[in-house]
């Protein structure tokens, strides 16, 4: 089932996995997906943990490699490359040009501590990008201004608060101008009244721009606000999908629903609400 709910006439997917399987040993994880992506379409991710989500986006940025199945990104095969007439296994090479198309942020900041905020948002700029230091810290103001961080260029992370620090892994991964960008659970790992500061900064993004992106959260109003699409996982497939309306106030498979009822109440009207509960497991 794909609603591609933001496809156009004759648009091409941005992202497509097709058959996808991915096992650790003896557990599969991601049971012959299949999914498509399209430019701007804001993709979110739910499911009980194990479900497969993180799965997906890290296997789109090449930190986990398929088991079995294809991936395109902008119509490039990601883990394989044309070899003879072929396709054959994808090299480093072609795996970080076709990588360089998607950024990501994950739960925990990774910003490097002995780095100005400025630096850590420049540094794959001028190291990746081959910029120069001073175009380097032009994108990189405009990027640190956008998630309200203009002001605190020159602290290092230790001077941070969580969601000071998650604002900048957010402006690092922007400033690379992605066509696609992944959200792993970003807030999971911040105190309750710093999620706000966060996910109000990736509201903005989603408001502000065409580029594609893939949540994965536990934050069912954020998901119900941002999302086009919301894809329910499960058991490594895709259970459900649907719009937001559809998948939070009337979810049709018995999987969804409990899995729904941990986050969410009836509301006057008899439809549901979401809440999203202190401490709930991810």
């Amino acid at each position: 089932m794909s609603l591609n709910i933001r496809k156009k006439s004759n648009e091409k997917a941005l992202v497509s996995y097709r058959k996808i399987t991915k096992s650790f040993g003896d557990r599969t994880v991601l049971k012959e997906l299949d999914l498509d992506i399209y430019p701007g379409e804001k993709i979110a991710l739910i499911g009980p943990s194990g479900s497969g989500k993180t799965t997906i986006a890290r296997l789109l940025m090449t930190l986990e490699k398929p088991t079995s199945g294809t991936i395109e990104v902008g119509g490039e095969m990601l883990w394989h490359m044309p070899h003879k007439g072929k396709f054959a296994p994808a090299n480093e090479k072609h795996l970080h040009r076709v990588r360089s198309k998607i950024g990501m942020v994950f739960q925990h900041f990774n910003l490097f501590p002995h780095m100005t905020i400025l630096r850590n948002v420049t540094e794959a700029l001028v190291h990746v990008l081959k910029m120069s230091k001073s175009e380097a810290d032009e994108r990189a103001m405009r990027m640190l201004e956008r998630v309200g961080l203009h002001e605190h260029t020159k602290h290092y992370p230790s001077q941070l608060s969580g969601g000071q620090k998650q604002r900048v892994a957010i402006a690092r991964a922007l400033v690379m101008q992605p066509s696609v960008m992944l959200f792993d659970e970003v807030t999971s790992a911040l105190d309750p009244e710093l999620v706000g500061e966060v996910l109000d900064v990736i509201k903005g993004i989603a408001l502000q721009g065409d580029m594609a992106m893939i949540l994965i959260t536990h934050e069912m109003d954020f998901a119900r606000d941002v999302a086009d699409r919301v894809l329910f996982t499960d058991g490594g497939i895709i259970v459900e999908e649907g719009t937001p309306e559809q998948i939070f106030e009337n979810p049709r498979s018995p999987r969804l629903q409990t899995f729904l009822s941990r986050f969410l109440h009836g509301n006057s009207d008899g439809k549901m609400a979401s809440r999203v509960a202190a401490g709930e497991e991810q």
